[in-house]
């Protein structure tokens, strides 16, 4: 079977800098990006400027109003630092008020299905430690571009019409999102003042401009008056960790990922399985290829429904679950040849929807940034401070409402979260800054960027052209449990031999034309000292540098 990676098969040349790279989901985040490097910014300082613009240009995956995750390569130190920027659950509601309500899960949107935002602390936590530029002028392009005006974009302008006909009902939405009462479409020139007078509050004021003054009480005001619990309190408690990223070995490549609360490991599960099979020896887009990899995510997804939580308030053994010994017990339940409906569980200890942005840069100095930032489901919540110009978010959809499950809501709690920044190394050097959009998608869109690059020979552009995959359906940490095997999506591009023998093993398959996710990546060349950069084609925006 022919690889079709072997012909010219990318959307666009690798793009290639000495000096400075920038990737994002939208041009001129790029841009601004790219400048503020020129400026003298270090990699992080370019990474806020790019999420303060994303947040205004992008709002279908990204804002203030949302959390955010980063993995950074501080090159003066030669390590990995990672940041958990997320929010978390209202302190003066509980479960039990919940289940007297009558739900069975937070609803996907409105006043109950928001969380503290996290991103703005996030942005203060990345500065401080790695800033360099005065953090005013990282939000400097953005306030110019809400006030004045930027014209919007093919994709993002098809995701926001989504969003409007979704959420469009909620206070203070269509004030912001629908001017004239409809949403804004491809080449529309949109404004946002009241967006800008929030990002020039937090210039000035930094990080406590919004979680300990009056951003806070109008949101809690706002929120209060629409039948939600969430409190100028609750952002006063707010607080990011830093954390230590975790990692496993594969096929010689150190790839990194943060811990829980948020998937990440999923991906390491992922990869521990599948390395066990040659996958070089097996061609690209062939059924043993799909098969191998859609049956290794059901089994880390079942781990993931089991164990994954804030680890505050629940016990995840996450050194067991990114174990070779632990893959290859689950291992012995992946079946080569059929598809399982309800994949088996195990005990590590025995062995001793959505949508979002991400961003990549990298500096001068060596310094890389993997940054992923979200309001989770589009437009997050629906919920609009209409004063203040940005949507909150609805991750806490994501909490289960069975007491007995570790990621069971609970007053002050990180809900589960799907956002998850990737990054490479190799014998203790950088290799690759990476991540891939799209809620459950994302590890899968991970380890089939990895085994593109690793097993089938692709360039970092080509791993995020090639056609993508993906399996729904998993058992989740909300309390759905799978029985029925869920159904394979595939975009175009694989033959029809190989979607009849996958039939034949016992998968459903369908088709969907969004939903893969969205890819970014820079690669750092050190032989030559030359930075690689690669974005997604099924996105707006593209990879530069300088």
């Amino acid at each position: 079977m022919d690889r079709p990676f072997e012909q010219p098969y990318s959307t666009r040349s690798v793009v290639m800098a000495t000096h400075g790279i920038a990737a994002t989901s939208h041009p001129l985040a790029t841009q601004i990006a790219v400048q503020l490097l020129r400026d003298g910014g270090s990699a992080v300082d370019a990474a806020i400027g790019a999420n303060a613009a994303l947040g205004l240009m992008e709002p279908t995956g990204a804002g203030v109003g949302g959390d955010l995750f980063a993995i950074v390569w501080d090159a003066g130190k030669r390590q990995l630092k990672g940041l958990n920027a997320s929010g978390r659950s209202p302190r003066s509601l509980s479960l039990e008020r919940l289940l007297e309500l009558g739900f069975k899960q937070i609803p996907a949107d409105g006043p109950l299905s928001v969380s503290v935002p996290g991103a703005v602390d996030g942005w203060h936590e990345l500065h401080s430690a790695f800033g360099r530029l005065d953090f005013a002028d990282l939000l400097a392009p953005a306030i110019d571009y809400a006030e004045n005006g930027f014209p919007l974009t093919e994709v993002i302008a098809a995701e926001w019409a989504r969003n409007a006909e979704a959420l469009g009902r909620h206070p203070g939405f269509a004030d912001v999102f629908m001017p004239g009462g409809s949403a804004p479409e491809a080449g529309d020139v949109f404004r946002n003042l009241r967006l800008a007078a929030t990002y020039r509050a937090i210039a000035e004021g930094g990080r406590d401009a919004f979680y300990k003054g009056a951003i806070a009480e109008r949101i809690e005001l706002y929120i209060s008056a629409n039948g939600g619990y969430l409190s100028a309190a609750d952002f006063a408690a707010h607080r990011s960790e830093w954390v230590d990223p975790v990692a496993a070995n594969y096929r010689g490549f150190d790839v990194w990922q943060l811990p829980p609360s948020t998937q990440g490991i999923a991906a390491l599960q992922m990869l521990n399985i599948l390395e066990a099979f040659d996958m070089a020896a097996i061609d690209w887009g062939s059924p043993e290829h799909l098969h191998l990899f859609v049956e290794a995510k059901k089994l880390a997804f079942e781990d993931r429904a089991r164990f994954y939580a804030d680890p505050d308030f629940a016990d995840v053994p996450v050194s067991e679950l990114i174990s070779k010994a632990y893959a290859d017990v689950r291992r012995e339940r992946l079946d080569p040849r059929h598809a399982s409906l309800a994949p088996g569980r195990d005990d590590p200890r025995a062995l001793a929807r959505g949508d979002t942005v991400y961003l990549t840069v990298a500096d001068e100095a060596g310094n890389m940034v993997s940054l992923i930032q979200s309001n989770f489901n589009g437009m997050g919540s629906g919920m609009t401070p209409g004063e203040l110009g940005f949507v909150l978010q609805n991750r806490g959809e994501l909490f289960s409402l069975d007491p007995r499950h570790p990621n069971a809501f609970e007053p002050g709690k990180r809900p589960f979260h799907t956002i998850m920044p990737g990054f490479v190394t190799r014998d203790g050097e950088p290799v690759m800054s990476f991540g891939v959009m799209g809620a459950d998608m994302q590890p899968q869109g991970h380890v089939q960027v990895l085994l593109n690059i690793i097993d089938f020979g692709m360039d970092i552009q080509q791993a995020g052209d090639a056609p993508r995959f993906r399996h729904e359906g998993s058992s989740s940490p909300t309390g759905f449990t799978m029985t029925d095997g869920g159904v394979v999506l595939l975009e175009s591009g694989y033959s029809q031999e190989t979607l009849a023998t996958l039939a034949g093993m016992g998968h459903k398959l369908g088709r969907a034309e969004t939903g893969y996710g969205g890819y970014q990546a820079i690669r750092r060349d050190a032989q030559h000292g030359v930075y690689h950069g690669a974005s997604e084609s099924r996105k707006d925006g593209h990879a530069a540098g300088y």
